[in-house]
């Protein structure tokens, strides 16, 4: 039994002692009296659950919306795609007309880098070899 306990069952002592020393004319305001300390506990007890998990709420929100957010969509992957070889047709002919055709492929090998690191950023297992289990099942499920 916990203080709060011990505290409700002094109360109901004192109020079934108030009441054999009033007699029963005062017995339901004695009872009133003490269903509404009651009342308080219960509600003290859920505020203090309700705030316990709004404050947890609060918490997994903070967590979650400073998580880095996952662009590996279609659309990004090809706006991405698209973008680079819009670029490349201008970076070429600069990389052409200051460094011949060692400008054009270094230009080229510059664009070919960014989007594997694109790839690499977006697909962190294209890389290293492994594969998402999801991936892996799939895998399976068509063999």
């Amino acid at each position: 039994m916990d203080a709060r306990d011990t505290d409700l069952k002094k109360e109901l002592d004192a109020t079934l002692q108030t009441r054999r020393e009033l007699g029963e004319e005062y017995e339901s305001a004695l009872v009133d009296s003490f269903l509404e300390k009651v009342d308080q506990r219960i509600d003290g007890a859920v505020e203090r659950r309700v705030r316990r998990q709004l404050a947890e709420q609060q918490m997994v929100a903070a967590r979650s919306s400073r998580a880095p957010k996952p662009t590996d969509s279609w659309g990004d992957r090809f706006g991405f795609g698209v973008v680079s070889l819009i670029l490349a047709i201008p970076l070429s002919g600069i990389g052409g007309a200051f460094g011949n055709l060692t400008g054009v492929i270094a230009t080229w090998v510059g664009i070919v880098g960014v989007n594997c690191v694109q790839a690499a950023r977006v697909n962190p297992e294209l890389f290293t070899g492994r594969r998402r289990r999801s991936a892996a099942k799939d895998d399976d499920w068509r063999e």
